[in-house]
């Protein structure tokens, strides 16, 4: 289920180019259209997030993969922006309630003593998902007939396997406690205890700071293999972000012992080379380069990532818990989005390469930041516990 959703938001990313000249529209107008998906990921994780709380698991599951399936839908009949929009935003709502359901689900069925385990299986299903997204919609587009009706038609049928899957095989494990749809508490549950705030606030600017880059291959690399590497296959577009994500759920897996700040600040340090690497391989042209940088980028996401929720686990008090991985995720989701507007802004008024170099100095300013709080007394997850 939470690999399904994660599959339908990056399914796309090969595919934008496609749309950008079936619509005639901008390299802003492309970046706002991955940029919506955030509103659909906010809201549902502050009003739908506690709803399979209330009415289950299985219930709900079911619900957030008729979303996707709706958002992918969207995608495959458009006959405007308006339609891509529109699948965006309810793809993140998809994603947003798939996601916490999931989480959820996972920590239930592993029971207490196999927490941690459940949180790698969670993180690595929708990394996993996130990762061969890219990968169908690039090679079907590129060497399947019909590219913007093939890779929806595949992914509305994954979705259904997913569907019949949860519906089937996973016990429920959440007692039916709401009446009626008016007895449902939907008052968003989000927050950061005072005595915690100066320990969360590098955990929540490094999954800002290293979604933001990983938001870069998500919404441009196609654009940028077009314009600066003079490489217009939809596949290759696909396997460099496939490369990148799929190198992130390895580092998960496999530092899944390392201590989470420890994890934490060195995908913090790696944010330097990684985003230099990024734009020295635009402006040379490189494709062994790019390569290169697409592999330490998911090193760094994938330690980044996993540290921070990991720290953030560790200082939030028991009866707050999800609140402040909701704050986390906020910070997360609002990475992986705004800065890639302010892309769009620069590389319409400029260039690519401006608007690039100029995302890489966001990147390394937070990362100082993040690096800072994270190493001083106060911000210290082991002086808060």
């Amino acid at each position: 289920m939470i690999g399904a959703a994660f599959l339908g938001s990056t399914l796309v990313t090969p595919l934008y180019a496609l749309y950008e000249r079936a619509f005639g529209f901008s390299k802003f107008t492309l970046t706002l259209i991955y940029a919506v998906y955030v509103i659909g990921n906010l809201l549902g994780l502050l009003l739908f997030g506690g709803l399979s709380d209330q009415m289950g698991r299985k219930k709900i599951g079911a619900a957030s993969m008729l979303l996707a399936a709706g958002g992918v839908l969207l995608f495959l009949f458009a006959q405007s922006t308006a339609w891509l929009y529109a699948g965006r935003i309810l793809g993140g709502l998809a994603v947003g309630i798939a996601s916490g359901t999931g989480t959820a689900w996972l920590v239930e069925l592993y029971g207490p003593q196999r927490r941690s385990t459940a949180t790698v299986m969670a993180t690595a299903s929708n990394m996993t998902g996130i990762a061969i997204g890219p990968l169908i919609g690039g090679l079907l587009a590129q060497y399947a007939p019909d590219p913007l009706v093939l890779p929806f038609v595949v992914n509305v049928l994954i979705i259904v396997v997913a569907m019949v899957a949860i519906l089937i095989w996973p016990p429920e494990t959440v007692e039916h406690r709401a009446g009626s749809i008016g007895t449902l508490d939907l008052r968003p549950r989000v927050g950061v205890p005072r005595e915690i705030r100066a320990a969360f606030i590098s955990p929540v600017v490094s999954a800002f700071a290293t979604f933001a880059l990983a938001g870069f291959y998500f919404a441009l690399i196609p654009s940028m293999l077009r314009d600066a590497l003079h490489n217009t296959n939809n596949a290759v577009a696909g396997a460099v972000v496939f490369e990148m994500v799929a190198t992130a759920v390895a580092v998960m897996i496999l530092t899944r012992a390392l201590d989470g700040r420890a994890s934490m600040l060195i995908g913090l340090a790696g944010l330097f080379p990684a985003a230099g690497l990024l734009v020295t391989a635009q402006l040379a042209g490189s494709m062994p380069l790019l390569l290169l940088a697409s592999a330490l980028v998911g090193i760094v996401f994938g330690l980044g990532y996993r540290g921070g929720l990991q720290v953030v686990n560790a200082i939030a008090p028991d009866d707050r818990r999800a609140e402040v991985a909701s704050a986390y995720f906020i910070g997360c989701f609002s990475g992986n989005s705004i800065p890639v507007i302010g892309v769009g802004i620069l590389s319409t008024l400029y260039s690519l390469n401006v608007a690039s170099a100029a995302l890489v100095c966001m990147v390394v300013v937070l990362a100082v930041v993040a690096i800072v709080t994270g190493l001083s007394p106060r911000g210290s997850p082991q002086r808060q516990g």
